[in-house]
């Protein structure tokens, strides 16, 4: 949603003066620290499932 937000505002989306340009640049740093979006779900997959859920109950 925030790269369709800093599409929509264009160059302007970049500057200081907006919050667009401080949200978008946190959460870059957020997918960074924390790890992709695709590893978090590898990790709570094997978590459910090491606890005795299915497969099922992951979908």
């Amino acid at each position: 949603m925030l790269r369709e937000a800093l599409q929509l505002h264009g160059g302007y989306g970049y500057l200081n003066d907006y919050p667009l340009e401080r949200w978008v640049r946190d959460s870059c740093v957020h997918q960074i620290l924390e790890g992709t979006n695709e590893i978090m779900r590898v990790i709570i997959a094997r978590h459910l499932l090491e606890k005795g859920g299915t497969l099922e109950q992951l979908l």
